[in-house]
């Protein structure tokens, strides 16, 4: 919205430079000089090669120096944006080369107009791709449109679930993903198993904060038997051992008060064991802290009987199963 909105300024700026070069002493060639420089500076901005800062500010002072030396008031203001765009003293040559030195000054301001317009634009297709990124991501993770039971594949399910929570792991904490693309999908809640990576991930992320704010965390999936295996292993400080047989027990949490509820891995625990008749484990020492999501490959009679119809309480798998 703000790159729209100075966009519109921007372009009524180029309508008033645009008539008063129509005013001025140019000729018919001039223009359409003008017009072929500002169709090539259209098509440099898009080629724009991306420049560490150093190197940016090296450039900047050069075109501020070619500005000045040739009576552009407030060079200073516009070698920025040229430099963003790609353009260089170089293209500032050809420029001059193509009009009469009295019209130069007008002739830049037009064209850096004309600059401006095509990052602006640039900005906001960046954007809007962005945001059409985000929005699928987030029907991906909600499952708002799709049947709450189904056959899905975990591996949509955490890179959506990954993108939605990118904020809160941060650039400090690396994201690897170990995938299989050879497993199968499974059939699941893929709502419910989102909320059980969310809780997993968020944990994994305040575990590495706690042990310095640098880390990382490792996502992966792989055939264990007749089971799926989720795994995010994190370097953060690890689960002590005299709580570890505590962690999923309701309202238990080592995060300070006011900041955790203790529910995030009850919940995790009935959604893996009670609804999808899976495990869910834990190893954990200081750097190297693993929780272990096992899934069936294929749905169970109590998953597909009908509302009222009994189900045999001895299709649910133990979920003591030792960890892989």
């Amino acid at each position: 919205m703000r790159a729209t909105s100075t966009l519109r300024e921007r372009v009524a700026k180029m309508r008033h430079k645009l008539a008063v070069i129509a005013e001025g002493p140019f000729s018919r060639d001039a223009l359409a000089g003008l017009v072929e420089i500002q169709e090539r500076t259209a098509e440099r901005v898009a080629k724009a090669p991306s420049l560490s800062p150093l190197e940016a500010a090296d450039r900047e002072d050069e075109l501020g120096d070619w500005l000045a030396d040739h009576g552009i008031e407030h060079g200073w203001q516009l070698a920025p944006t040229f430099v963003q765009a790609g353009l260089d003293t170089g293209w500032l040559e050809q420029v001059a080369a193509a009009v009469d030195a009295e019209i130069l000054p007008g002739a830049v301001g037009w064209l850096n107009y004309t600059v401006e317009t095509e990052l602006l634009m640039n900005e906001i297709a960046d954007s809007t791709a962005r945001i059409s990124h985000l929005v699928d991501a987030a029907k991906q993770y909600a499952q708002l449109d799709r049947a709450p039971y189904r056959t899905v594949d975990v591996h949509e399910l955490l890179d959506s679930t990954l993108l939605m929570l990118s904020g809160k792991i941060g650039p400090r904490i690396g994201v690897v993903k170990e995938y299989d693309r050879t497993v199968p999908g499974i059939p699941a809640y893929p709502a419910e198993l989102n909320q059980v990576w969310t809780n997993l991930i968020d944990n994994a992320v305040a575990a590495v904060n706690d042990a310095g704010g640098e880390g990382t965390l490792t996502v992966r999936t792989a055939l264990h038997h007749d089971r799926l295996l989720v795994e995010f292993r994190d370097t953060g400080t690890g689960v002590a051992p005299e709580i570890r047989e505590r962690i999923f027990d309701p309202f238990f949490t080592t995060k300070p008060v006011g900041e955790g509820t203790g529910l995030g891995l009850d919940i995790s625990w009935r959604i893996v064991v009670d609804k999808h008749h899976g495990g869910l484990h834990v190893e954990s020492e200081p750097g190297d802290t693993r929780f272990q999501v096992l899934l069936p490959l294929t749905a169970t009679e109590s998953d597909t009987a009908e509302p009222g119809e009994a189900t045999d309480p001895t299709d649910l798998t133990d979920p003591t199963e030792e960890p892989v």
